[in-house]
């Protein structure tokens, strides 16, 4: 006897668009962005949540969707790295360079998005506070955290 999930209609808030994903509720949501709306700016990393590949915003913060089902996402406001437009935290990232091999990137762009709308002018204790859990396996943490100071200048609107 076969024992399949039952699937379920959740509606989602992705990117400013209203999305519907038909999957099991406990689906993680990170399945639901990548596999079933095509949105592979969320990487899949460890699926624990330990290592931030993954981190997208849920109601403005920083979240973790491999950790979080697509039930418990339903009716809360998403943003995946694909919903950010010409960001001052993009731009700092392509003017210093920043990504290596760029797996861990959108992670730790959107983990400094939700830094910065929170703390607009952080230091640099409050910037590794904030991306501690953010792993970059090629060791950029030193261009990153000139990035986030970067955007928070761009934000700013200092030279």
């Amino acid at each position: 006897m076969s024992m399949e999930a039952e699937l379920s209609r959740y509606r989602l808030h992705v990117n400013g668009r209203r999305r519907t994903v038909d999957v099991p509720g406990e689906t993680p949501l990170l399945w639901a962005l990548r596999e079933e709306l095509g949105l592979t700016g969320p990487r899949y990393g460890c699926g624990v949540g330990a290592c931030g590949a993954c981190v997208s915003l849920i109601d403005g913060a920083a979240a973790r969707p491999c950790v979080r089902s697509v039930e418990d996402a339903a009716g809360a406001r998403i943003t995946t790295i694909e919903g950010l437009h010409d960001h001052p935290v993009q731009r700092a990232w392509l003017e210093l360079d920043v990504a290596q091999c760029g797996y861990c990137q959108p992670g730790q762009i959107m983990s400094t998005v939700a830094l910065l709308a929170e703390i607009p002018d952080p230091d640099d204790e409050q910037i590794d506070r904030a991306l501690r859990d953010n792993v970059c396996r090629c060791g950029t943490y030193p261009r990153i955290r000139a990035a986030v100071r970067r955007a928070a200048e761009i934000v700013r609107g200092d030279r």
